[in-house]
């Protein structure tokens, strides 16, 4: 038996191809050649340096939602300026302090600008392969807040058209729960950002949930290396906030927890798969489940119990059907006019984050229409029976 230590010299090179073509990375029995982000990110791993802790020069800290940060950390600690550079989203650049790229990522204004494939994609299929999609959702929020985003586009497509007063209980859900959002947490926190070609995806089956990031395993790490709680963290800045968040408990235990969880459940082995230059994580459920169109309209009742209010409720199904500004939500309830109590319950979703504005920077232009966001679109559909047992 050999033991071969990851080198402090890396990457090495075919000296034939030069060190830009001729690095070459083993997956499973293969050897793949390194693209210029990988190389990159060989390079840091060998000097101490993660991606996310680089500075971003040219932006400044008004490029960061610091109100959504603050909101995020509410209750849990004051995110003062002392506190953003212990976090290090922000750092000192030739006397200024400007946003590291892991605050771009957690939190930046114009994320898609910087860096165009951190956001997640997830889609329902029907059948085993991507063939024919059901259902699919884009989820662009800070990356704290799509996780919850993520399971409720888990949830909707999971529930056994059981009552809504039921949802809360262990058996209404035919997926793994925690299971899932452990590795949609993983893949958040682990992806390579600096690659560029595709999202995180989340892809529902009948027969199993894969998630797959961008970012193949750190050099030195192998599943079993996971699976013993051994960890090593791609990106310092990500982790930490995720951590001091409470979506993390300790460093290492994602992937144990993933494996206990399946084991406890009766469920087969989850599987860690290097796929190109990306890694994806298959969860295989306990019972196939087939995908069937709603058959019954959402009723108003239903959510008014949750948002407090019918008029609230009305509002959200009308604008899961389509867009629409407040003169035809108006039209759509039976008022003559816009009401003192519309405008009250539109602002009242849009603090709740449940619809957003299609010109957020025109709050006042007659062309104003409000949509369902990720999240709305996630609550809306708790209320629906969409999913069944394959056998019934």
């Amino acid at each position: 038996m050999v033991e071969v230590f990851v080198s402090g010299n890396r990457p090495h090179w075919l000296k034939s191809e030069g060190a830009e073509a001729g690095v070459y990375v083993r997956l499973g029995s293969t050897s793949r050649q390194a693209d210029a982000a990988l190389i990159g990110e060989l390079r840091r791993s060998a000097e101490g340096l993660a991606f996310d802790e680089m500075p971003m020069p040219d932006l400044g800290l008004d490029a960061l939602d610091l109100d959504a940060a603050r909101q995020l950390f509410s209750g849990i600690s004051t995110l003062d300026q002392q506190a953003l550079r212990t976090l290090k989203l922000v750092t000192l650049y030739q006397d200024q302090m400007v946003p590291t790229k892991g605050a771009v990522l957690l939190f930046g204004k114009e994320r898609a600008l910087h860096f165009s494939d951190a956001w997640v994609q997830c889609g329902r299929f029907i059948g085993t392969d991507k063939a024919q999609i059901f259902d699919h959702v884009d989820i662009r929020e800070h990356l704290p807040s799509a996780v919850d985003s993520v399971m409720l586009f888990l949830k909707k497509h999971a529930m056994r058209g059981a009552d809504f007063s039921a949802v809360r209980r262990k058996d209404v859900w035919s997926i793994p729960l925690v299971l899932l959002r452990e590795a949609v947490i993983n893949a958040l926190v682990h992806a390579d950002y600096s690659q560029r070609g595709a999202p995180i995806r989340v892809s529902f089956f009948d027969d199993r949930i894969e998630i797959e990031s961008p970012g193949i395993l750190l050099p030195g790490m192998t599943v079993e290396d996971m699976r013993q709680g051994v960890s090593k963290i791609r990106n310092h800045v990500i982790a930490r906030v995720f951590r001091e968040l409470n979506l993390i408990e300790q460093w290492g235990s994602g992937v144990r927890r993933i494996f206990r969880e399946a084991d406890e459940l009766g469920l087969p082995e989850p599987q860690f798969v290097e796929v190109g230059m990306r890694l994806r994580v298959v969860v295989y459920l306990a019972e196939a489940l087939k995908t069937v169109q709603a058959t019954e309209q959402v009723a108003p009742e239903r959510l008014e119990s949750r948002l407090e209010s019918n008029l609230a409720a009305k509002v959200m199904i009308f604008l899961g059907k389509a867009e629409a500004g407040k003169a035809n939500l108006a039209k759509l309830l039976g008022h003559k006019s816009v009401t003192g109590e519309l405008h009250k319950q539109i602002k009242r979703l849009l603090t709740l984050e449940l619809i957003e504005m299609t010109l957020p920077d025109k709050p006042n232009s007659r062309l104003q229409r409000y949509r369902l966001t990720a999240r709305g679109r996630g609550y809306l559909a708790l209320t629906e029976p969409i999913v069944e047992r394959a056998d019934k």
